[in-house]
């Protein structure tokens, strides 16, 4: 993970980046509030640690100012400051975790972490409804498909036939993957129902484009990527 600290304690400070950078973390450092918000305005980082009393703006300020921005950034506040006020405080602030000093290492570690974790998942859940390759986009929550800018109006099963292949793009897919995933069948895989309506996908996505994107991948069964290998054919 890439991690901003916020402290102007030098000696705190260059113990906790030296530690994340031997659990193999990228650590950007700050002493100061004023260097420390530029930076995370100005860079992208999966955490950022700040302490409340430092050097204006104070920590509180630089969430709030973040938040007030947009940037949801996960923020752990390290304090001294550990009264229940004090940590209610800093959490409807905008922080996400309290942390109060003295601290262990291992906890501060394990805290940073799973805020990662939970940033990592919630943007992964994100990008799994806007799903791509090459100039063709697919919008799950709005049910729209584009290709070069042109909207492309596809039924219920090719929808669910081409969502299936984005999300499993540069690999082959198999025509009983395809029955089992998309028609829910659990029968003869040689059935031509596949083959049926990968042929009135291509004519859709493929037809007035130069660049074929379905492809398949002979004794194997289809592959949607951007770039066209040995084997296979659209």
């Amino acid at each position: 993970m890439r991690i901003l600290v916020i402290e102007d304690d030098r000696e705190v400070l260059d113990y906790i980046c030296k530690a994340m950078a031997e659990h193999g973390h990228t650590v950007d450092k700050s002493e100061n509030g004023k260097d420390g918000l530029f930076l995370a305005t100005t860079e992208d980082y999966d955490v950022i640690v700040t302490d409340r009393m430092i050097p204006a703006p104070d920590g509180l300020t630089i969430i709030k100012t973040l938040r007030a921005s947009g940037n949801h950034t996960p923020v752990l506040i390290l304090s001294a400051l550990g009264e229940v006020d004090d940590r209610v405080k800093g959490l409807r602030s905008g922080g996400d975790d309290y942390l109060v000093k003295p601290f262990a290492f291992s906890e501060l570690l394990a805290r940073i972490e799973i805020l990662g974790r939970r940033a990592g998942l919630k943007h992964g859940a994100e990008q799994d409804m806007y799903l791509s390759v090459a100039d063709l986009e697919m919008d799950i929550p709005r049910r729209k498909v584009k290709r070069g800018g042109k909207e492309i109006a596809l039924q219920s099963r090719e929808f669910r036939l081409l969502e299936y292949l984005l999300r499993h793009k540069g690999r082959v897919v198999t025509r009983t993957m395809l029955l089992e995933n998309v028609w829910d069948y659990h029968f003869d895989p040689q059935t031509n129902v596949i083959d049926v309506h990968i042929s009135r996908l291509r004519q859709k996505i493929d037809k007035e484009f130069s660049q074929p994107l379905i492809k398949t991948v002979r004794g194997a069964g289809y592959t949607i990527e951007e770039k066209a290998d040995t084997g296979l054919s659209s």
